[in-house]
């Protein structure tokens, strides 16, 4: 009996990744979700601006995607993850990091401060993809917690091949490295 209870949590602990509250399944593309309010932004030369973004737009390229609520403490939870991905230097025509900003999701009156960090942050990595989603219309398509941090990677067309809403553990943050290396290859 021993054995049998310990084989089924081994099993969960494998796939403790796909559980919780989020709504990705493996092998299958995240819940399509379009944002009209705000969007993707765009840098033109120094000009910033934005346009509609859908789900749609994801398969092409091995991403990482990041949704984070609009918060400091929310991109703390998964900057061991940016930052191994920075020190990765992955091809930018194969791979992309997607970053999520739910604004509906912060700090009364941080708005402002927010989408500063973000533009920021776009003028810095040209080649990554930063939303705003300032009706918090991902989190809800995707069932994901208030004030977080969710990772999704996905496979080149588009597929889930790792999810969780919340941070990573160092182990998960070497893991997903691996992974989209392997996914590159």
């Amino acid at each position: 009996m021993n054995t049998v209870r310990l084989f089924f949590v081994l099993i969960a602990l494998c796939f403790s990744s796909f559980a919780g509250a989020h709504g990705f399944a493996e092998g299958q593309r995240v819940p399509a979700v379009g944002i009209t309010d705000k969007g993707e932004l765009v840098l033109k030369q120094d000009d910033f601006s934005y346009q509609n973004w859908n789900s749609a737009k994801l398969p092409g390229k091995v991403r990482v995607i990041q949704h984070i609520a609009g918060r400091s403490s929310s991109k703390e939870k998964n900057a061991a993850l940016i930052e191994a991905i920075k020190s990765a230097k992955f091809p930018h025509d194969r791979y992309q990091t997607t970053t999520i900003v739910n604004t509906d999701d912060a700090i009364p009156g941080t708005g402002m401060f927010v989408r500063s960090s973000i533009e920021n942050n776009k003028k810095q990595f040209p080649w990554s993809q930063f939303i705003v989603d300032s009706n918090g219309v991902a989190k809800k398509a995707w069932q994901l917690d208030d004030a977080g941090s969710a990772i999704v990677v996905l496979d080149k067309d588009g597929k889930v091949r790792f999810a969780k809403d919340g941070a990573l553990t160092q182990d998960e943050v070497k893991n997903v490295v691996a992974l989209v290396h392997k996914l590159l290859e």
